[in-house]
């Protein structure tokens, strides 16, 4: 029943925005009585720290342990945030649920939730092996970019989406080979990349 009635907060939370989260509402939506939704939840503000704890569970379930090899927390937080492909059409629970404003509309103790849990990602971040700031650029653009895609504010479609996908990963990549002294050599590296004929000409 618990998890019925976060599933029910969360299609109201897609389809009509952060005001929808009341208790007759998402009583409704899940077709259970405002007592029984009660019995789980015995106020809004449960309701809430209920979702956003929850969301932020499925978030963290997506990113890796600290086995893991340098710049794959970052890019798991770029596959979990950011599709391969722009969506078309409406968002959906699993792609768009704005926890974020959920949390800050519903007071501190909410929003509290989803700030110590960004404490830990970002020591994660800092610790992935990449060079200093790299994963915190990362975490700030997908940020923003999701964000972006939540509210409509011109975020990019089809093939720019693609090609701002590709920098991000390979502004990760490029970490990744600088920490670990395997950047590419000026003779195995593309005559176009910037800064190759430089190299070729300093050694």
């Amino acid at each position: 029943m618990r998890n019925r009635l976060l599933n029910a907060a969360e299609r109201l939370l897609v389809k009509q925005g952060v005001d929808a989260i009341r208790l007759d509402a998402v009583a409704a939506e899940a077709k259970v009585s405002k007592g029984g939704l009660l019995y789980h939840f015995p106020s809004k503000q449960a309701l809430v720290q209920g979702v956003v704890e929850r969301l932020v569970d499925r978030f963290e379930a997506a990113l890796p342990g600290p086995e893991a090899p340098a710049g794959a927390y970052t890019r798991a937080w770029l596959d979990a945030s950011i599709p391969a492909e722009a969506p078309e059409g409406e968002a959906t629970p699993s792609d768009s649920v704005p926890v974020a404003l959920l949390a800050a509309a519903n007071g501190p103790e909410v929003l509290d939730i989803l700030q110590s849990r960004y404490r830990a990602w970002q020591r994660r971040l800092d610790d992935d092996g990449l060079p200093p700031g790299v994963a915190t650029l990362v975490r700030m653009a997908v940020d923003g970019w999701w964000t972006a895609r939540l509210l409509g504010l011109a975020d990019p479609k089809g093939e720019d989406h693609r090609a701002l996908r590709r920098l991000v990963t390979g502004l990760i990549d490029a970490g990744a080979a600088d920490e670990h002294g395997t950047r590419p050599s000026a003779e195995t590296a593309p005559a176009d990349r910037p800064g190759a004929a430089r190299e070729t000409e300093s050694r």
